[in-house]
């Protein structure tokens, strides 16, 4: 037999130890001196710190180094249609960054290299050269794009001193809809601008009239812009809808006026534009295809 007291007091021994049980492994969880976790040696970190900036700054150096390589002496031996080695080449010399640590580091610094550092370092290289080539491809240090289309094209018609934009299909098409008979009354221009981020003067532009497998190459009119610059602007469509915007940037621009001709024939009236300019460090192209067709009139104005 046990006394009401005894048990009592039993009980409360047992929950006694139960609660210091629990407070020893809260105990060991928490941080800080003797308390089941490794000691703070501050000569190993600074040590690691070290080692970790030193493989930053070997890690830069080798990208800068190969991003170099790659503009001054592969990109210039390099045709176009072979430009992705300029990438993969580069972004699979990577590999080399553990062995590179192995030759270069002083033996204090290899024990602190790790996996993880291999991880850091991969990154590092990947943005570092992606940055530094996009940097030295393009101006000042490189021109690798042609000069392009300012922003629209627009097809012009004068007839008795009025000029009148066609209307616009698509980007790459222009129309013409007759009120009656087979031609147009009046001379065509084709109108557009050239935009480049170095020189769009040194560039060579062709542009060339397909129509009926007849093939006319025309030179632009350099008077037309500097007679009517002031006024394109303020030119109407047949569906009397606003200009196209052909300069948006001014004198930045360069102005083309293609004369097509009196009195274009109905049908579809292809013109090709060929850009070539000298860039560096190869030549660069582009070239636009437009279409603009004549229409006849409506079988009802007949």
């Amino acid at each position: 037999m046990v006394d009401l007291k005894t048990a009592m007091a039993a009980a409360q021994a047992e929950r006694m130890k139960r609660d210091g049980a629990k407070n020893a492994e809260k105990k060991k969880r928490r941080s800080g001196a003797d308390l089941g976790i490794e000691p703070f040696d501050p000569v190993k970190y600074h040590g690691k710190e070290r080692a970790d900036t030193a493989s930053m700054w070997l890690v830069i150096a080798y990208a800068f180094i190969v991003t170099m390589m790659m503009r001054y002496a592969l990109m210039p031996s390099t045709t176009l249609d072979k430009t992705d080695v300029l990438y993969i080449l580069p972004l699979t010399m990577l590999i080399l960054i553990p062995q590179l640590h192995r030759m270069v580091m002083p033996e204090s610094f290899k024990e602190h290299y790790t996996k993880g550092t291999w991880f850091r370092a991969f990154f590092l290289y990947t943005f570092t050269f992606l940055s530094l080539s996009f940097l030295v491809v393009n101006p000042p240090f490189g021109d690798i794009v042609a000069p392009q289309l300012a922003d629209e094209w627009g097809v012009v018609i004068e007839h008795d001193g009025t000029y009148t934009y066609a209307d616009k299909v698509s980007g790459v098409e222009n129309q013409w809809t007759l009120e009656s008979g087979e031609y147009i009354q009046g001379g065509a221009w084709v109108l557009f601008g050239l935009a480049d981020n170095v020189d769009h003067t040194g560039a060579n532009v062709t542009v060339l009239h397909q129509f009926q497998n007849t093939d006319t190459v025309i030179e632009s009119n350099a008077s037309f812009w500097d007679e009517h610059g002031t006024d394109i602007r303020t030119w109407r469509t047949a569906e009397n809808k606003s200009a196209p915007i052909l300069l948006p940037h001014a004198d930045l621009d360069m102005p083309f006026a293609i004369f097509l001709g009196e009195g274009l024939a109905v049908g579809e009236h292809t013109i090709v534009v060929d850009i070539l300019e000298q860039g560096n460090p190869w030549e660069n192209t582009r070239t636009y295809t437009w279409t603009f067709s004549v229409n006849p009139p409506p079988a009802s104005a007949e």
